[in-house]
């Protein structure tokens, strides 16, 4: 088994994007081959949604049977059903709505209007990660999970100097002070997305060459949560030209 780290750079948004998507579509049809169910870890921001809006473009995703395609997210919101900053809406509005998937294959965080409290929300994921457990993990083995990254390194609502990143004894925390409003969120843990197989992380932007640099030059996951992720296959850093600003060259990969 292998277990990289690649940084593959682009020279746009938009050819990011697109090269995400496609390697998705193609990664997709791969593991379908190979196995019943396809677990997928989805991610918002702007990137997120730009490669959701590629494959959506793409007459490729017809060859798919989404059916068997569960999706998942890093992170959430803590905000109304279908409220536009909710990382779910996003993904509906961007692919998911016209993939007509069975509802049983979309699994989102609770929402602030559900009837539960935060800490109530964070249990009800908890065990909803843990019905799809397998190999006795309290939660599946995720076949990709995208994340973005912010400009102070942060991945899911997992914080530079907060405790989240720390946390190695559940599969979802409660986020109650994020410096990134809103300030309340629900948030996979560190040993969840690392146990996934492979890892994509897709940043675009001079804004995040610093946090990419840092990380891939060994920081602390404390100072720099992205640091501490990899996942148990492979790691992608799907990069802008902008954002690779300080990625030093020797770690760039010329290939997939």
């Amino acid at each position: 088994m292998t277990n990289e780290r690649r940084v593959l750079v682009h020279p746009d948004k938009v050819s990011l994007a697109g090269s995400v998507a496609a390697r998705f579509i193609t990664k997709m049809l791969d593991l379908l081959d190979a196995q019943p169910v396809v677990h997928v870890v989805l991610t918002g921001g702007s990137m997120g949604a730009a490669v959701l809006e590629a494959v959506a473009a793409s007459p490729a995703r017809m060859s798919i049977d989404w059916t068997r395609v569960h999706f998942w997210w890093g992170d959430e919101r803590w905000v109304p059903a279908r409220d536009t900053e909710r990382n779910d809406e996003q993904s509906r509005v961007a692919l998911l709505d016209d993939l007509d998937l069975p509802e049983g294959n979309l699994h989102p965080f609770p929402t602030s209007d559900s009837g539960l409290t935060l800490d109530e929300a964070a249990v009800d994921y908890a065990a909803e990660l843990a019905d799809h457990g397998v190999d006795g993990m309290p939660h599946p083995i995720f076949d990709i999970t995208f994340l973005g990254v912010g400009p102070d390194g942060h991945i899911a609502s997992l914080f530079p100097h907060r405790s989240g990143i720390q946390v190695t004894d559940r599969t979802v925390i409660v986020v109650r002070d994020s410096p990134k409003p809103p300030p309340e969120r629900l948030s996979l843990t560190r040993p969840v997305i690392n146990a996934s197989q492979r890892v994509w992380l897709v940043l675009a932007g001079a804004d995040k060459a610093s946090a990419l640099g840092l990380a891939l030059a060994g920081a602390s996951r404390d100072e720099v949560p992205v640091a501490g992720i990899k996942g148990r296959r492979r790691t992608v850093f799907f990069v802008d030209q902008d954002a690779a600003a300080e990625v030093p060259e020797s770690l760039i990969a010329r290939d997939y």
